[in-house]
């Protein structure tokens, strides 16, 4: 709003807003009027019209600002979340704020209107595996005993199934301590949602209508995938190398084991040799790559593990495939192939001339890996996703147990509280690694946004889930003994799930990092920068706490 001040109608006025500067707090009293013929402004809302100050107050002076607030200019990160404050001020954060607002009520809204009671969990709660490390916090009353900060509040929600509350939900703040990335924070927000006497359609029938029907409402800009799309884990890693694809857009892997089987590059069958896979993707138009960035592509296969990648250009002039000789082609690997074998293997991927062919051989999982980074990475370069789509789809029936190499023992995929299927119970003490688990997530444009799955919800099945993950019973019965004895009640058949609300808004709001989103977020080193945290507790605090801060030394060497 354009505010006049007139030194004739009013010189106090005038003298106090003449020492005005950006960012100052004020109040203007005065008369709203048409500005005079000429001088409207069509691109303002209030352009007409003008107010005619009256009277004038300073309530607070502002220094000048690290950074232009009026102005969308890129502004380092660090500087931005140091005067966070400031930042809100800034229209992009503001209107991500809002918007997440919105989302929020959005979900309250919809789920109350469907009979769900909001129920408040503890923050402060006892440590358990939930698949990430813990946030642990010292008692002071009760010395060398330690709470842990929630990384979600799976156990009560179970427990509010047993009490009889049969749908629950909470917007709950959820706490991991791990490695920070784009997507990730230490602290995070979740819609975690629980209900009795489900089975999986009852969950995935309710996340598609309540997320349809929110963007539609608050972000109808957007277009989305009607009904979601639902994968199998092993047609999502065998399609897209994935089990959080974006399914925006086709490059889809290919096997070519069979028709590499017997080939005289020796990569190639060694790996098949060892029960290992051949897999591609074929990148259209990028068949004139350089050099260096093949290279390029190269050193993203060696940072997912691989040992380098197989590349094969096809001449842009090649109009029939089906026919194409050794001369049209571009490979280290031309010379060890057939030309039958190329042709079968430009045939399978639907690669057209000017085409470049990405190849990987070895461990199977590796090689899905692989792959799916490099689908992901030239999805982005050659700009084959819709950015107006949302492209929710369900990937199902993941496998109940992954092993852990590094510590030789079977750990879960989801959590140790998720169900089996029953049709694969029986494999449970002879080959776990056939069991599929009753566990669902909702991932959309590549990211996961939800997990969730029907639980266990008997004590013998349970006990014999911690025992297939290594507890002894005393331990089971040490950290678990309250879930177990709560069974013994009589619990419903239960299940549910959790939208990350952080990841969503993030895609909503157009951004590349959830920080954007978060109104006062951590740095990629869990850094708050503007309130300096985390920081050293006083001598004080520690004397309270029993705790004594010990830096470890090197242990002694014998000879």
């Amino acid at each position: 709003m354009q505010v006049v001040f007139n030194p004739e109608l009013s010189r106090d006025c005038h003298d106090v807003a003449s020492q005005w500067r950006s960012e100052f707090v004020v109040q203007v009293k005065g008369e709203v009027a048409h500005r005079p013929a000429g001088t409207e402004n069509p691109r303002l809302p209030t352009g007409e019209v003008e107010i005619i100050a009256r009277s004038a107050l300073t309530f607070s002076k502002a220094k000048t600002p690290p950074f232009y607030i009026n102005e969308e200019e890129e502004v380092d990160e660090s500087l931005r979340l140091k005067y966070r404050y400031l930042d809100v001020r800034r229209s992009r954060l503001k209107n991500n704020l809002i918007l997440r607002h919105r989302v929020i009520k959005f979900m309250r809204d919809f789920l109350d209107a469907r009979g769900f009671i909001e129920v408040e969990t503890p923050i402060l709660l006892k440590s358990t595996p939930e698949g990430a490390r813990d946030y642990l916090v010292p008692s002071r009353i009760q010395p060398g005993n330690f709470y842990a900060l929630p990384q979600s509040p799976q156990q009560l929600k179970q427990l509010l199934m047993v009490g009889g509350m049969e749908k629950y939900y909470q917007i709950a703040r959820c706490f991991r301590d791990e490695d920070l990335r784009a997507d990730r924070q230490p602290e995070f927000t979740q819609l975690d949602l629980e209900m009795s006497f489900v089975e999986e359609e009852d969950i995935l029938l309710l996340m598609e209508q309540m997320f349809t029907q929110l963007v539609k409402e608050v972000t109808p800009q957007f277009k989305i995938l009607s009904p979601f799309p639902r994968l199998s884990y092993a047609e999502s890693m065998s399609r897209y190398g994935s089990d959080k694809p974006d399914v925006r857009f086709g490059l889809e892997l290919k096997d070519l084991s069979d028709i590499m089987a017997g080939s005289e590059f020796e990569v190639f069958r060694s790996a098949i040799e060892k029960g290992g896979k051949v897999r591609a993707i074929a990148a259209p138009g990028c068949g004139s790559y350089s050099r260096r960035e093949l290279d390029d592509l190269t050193q993203i296969a060696r940072s997912c593990g691989a040992k380098g990648l197989v590349t094969m250009s096809i001449n842009p002039d090649v109009s029939d495939t089906e026919n194409l000789t050794v001369e049209q082609v571009r490979s280290v690997v031309s010379k060890f192939l057939k030309i039958e074998q190329i042709r079968k293997m430009v045939g399978r991927l639907g690669a057209k001339g000017g085409d470049l062919l990405l190849m990987a051989a070895g461990e199977p999982a590796l090689v899905d890996k692989v792959l799916g980074e490099l689908r992901k990475e030239m999805g982005k370069r050659l700009k084959l996703a819709d950015p107006d789509l949302l492209a929710f789809s369900f990937i199902l029936n993941f496998p109940l147990f992954e092993w852990n190499q590094e510590e030789g023992h079977w750990q879960p995929t989801h959590h140790p509280f998720t169900a089996p299927m029953p049709e694969d119970i029986q494999f449970l003490d002879t080959a776990p690694e056939k069991v599929r688990a009753r566990h669902y997530d909702l991932v959309c444009n590549g990211f996961e946004l939800s997990s969730g799955s029907l639980r266990i919800y008997t004590r013998e099945l349970q006990e014999k889930m911690f025992r297939m993950l290594g507890y002894k019973q005393e331990e089971i019965e040490e950290r678990f003994g309250h879930m177990l004895e709560a069974f013994d009640y009589g619990a419903p058949p239960h299940g549910g799930i959790a939208p990350g609300i952080d990841r969503f808004v993030m895609l909503l709001a157009r951004e590349d990092n959830i920080r954007e989103v978060i109104a006062f977020p951590k740095t990629q080193s869990a850094t708050d920068l503007l309130m300096n945290s985390p920081s050293p507790a006083t001598a004080t605090q520690l004397r309270e706490l029993h705790l004594k801060i010990v830096d470890e030394e090197p242990k002694p060497t014998i000879t």
